[in-house]
């Protein structure tokens, strides 16, 4: 028998200050918080989330290095280009890189990166819009 996976379900970002991310991406990106299991925080956006986990925290597994800051994630938006550029200056976003064109998992995509307050890099991308034909 053989195993195939269908999609991720969510990721876990190690934070020092999960309030100050939590806020970060509720601002930055319109994540939607919520709390479970026992107070812990998770931020949800369309299908998937992210578990923000305290550094050190006990009693929750976590990879061999609890580092704050060591991930590099991709969040896939409908807006222009022009339109996240416009936003992430608009809420004070710093932004490292972009428009910069990059491949994802769909092809040929339009990127913008950052920073959230941890140091994870943050890449904000959109495909092109379909052409009506």
């Amino acid at each position: 028998m053989s195993l195939t996976v269908e999609r991720i379900d969510h990721v876990v970002l190690n934070c020092r200050d999960v309030e100050a991310v939590a806020d970060w991406y509720v601002r930055v990106l319109g994540m939607r918080r919520e709390v479970f299991s026992g107070g812990r925080i998770a931020l949800r956006f369309g299908d998937q989330k992210l578990n923000l986990r305290p550094t050190g925290a006990p009693d929750w597994p976590t990879a061999a290095i609890d580092a704050p800051g060591s991930v590099d994630l991709c969040f896939i938006t409908t807006s222009s280009p022009a339109d996240v550029d416009e936003h992430l200056r608009g809420v004070g976003v710093p932004v490292s890189e972009g428009p910069v064109p990059k491949t994802g998992a769909l092809g040929s995509m339009t990127s913008y990166y950052c920073r959230d307050p941890e140091g994870n890099l943050v890449e904000i991308a959109s495909y092109p819009a379909a052409q009506p034909g």
